[in-house]
């Protein structure tokens, strides 16, 4: 199977970069997202100064990018989590934990600068389909 760029239509109003991105990909039974942040539908930042609203928005659309690829939360193996701050980590591990009860996925969190100043999270997620 090629590869599949993938492009949420709920992600198209987003701010593009002068570089090159895409939001997914899709290779045989493997989805990637790009890193995504707390985007809403029009392009907008969310949840200035609120890292749960971030969280929420930004695993929202994490989760917009698997579907595009066929892909479910459930079918997640790996995500990395990048913290402006790693005194937001308990917030936004209750975030996470609604979305991954039971059999969570491996994770790493860091904590790290992000490219505009109002973002405090950013995740990035692979999944495996099919059999």
């Amino acid at each position: 199977m090629p590869k599949k760029v993938l492009r949420p239509k709920n992600l198209e109003f987003q701010p593009r970069p002068t570089f090159p991105y895409s939001p997914g990909a899709r290779g045989g039974n493997m989805v990637f997202t790009a890193g995504q942040v707390a985007w809403d539908k029009t392009g907008n930042l969310i949840g200035i100064n609120d890292v749960r609203a971030q969280t929420v928005q930004t695993l929202t659309n994490v989760e917009a990018v698997l579907k595009e690829g066929g892909a479910e939360l459930s079918d997640v193996v790996k995500c990395n989590v990048y913290l402006k701050d790693m005194k937001d980590f308990q917030i936004m591990n209750e975030e996470f934990a609604k979305l991954f009860p039971d059999n969570p996925p491996a994770r790493t969190t860091v904590q790290a600068p992000m490219a505009d100043p109002d973002m405090l999270v950013e995740i990035e997620a692979i999944a495996h389909v099919g059999k």
